[in-house]
């Protein structure tokens, strides 16, 4: 998965304003403790983090 798209991703289920704050404050479990930003930038593929997204949040199984 392209950023683009994880990032269109991510704006489409939190919306734009949101998706944004949501990726620098939340910590999530799966990423060993990481926000969304702090796995992309230790080099964590787009994929995987969305994936662990999915797993703490009601994602639409159309976003999935």
């Amino acid at each position: 998965m392209r950023l683009t798209e994880f990032w269109r991703r991510m704006n489409a289920h939190f919306g734009e304003t949101y998706a944004e704050s949501w990726a620098r404050d939340y910590v999530l479990a799966p990423l060993g403790g990481r926000t969304v930003d702090q796995a992309l930038a230790d080099g964590e593929s787009a994929k995987t983090v969305w994936r662990a997204v999915c797993q703490v949040e009601d994602v639409s199984p159309k976003l999935r």
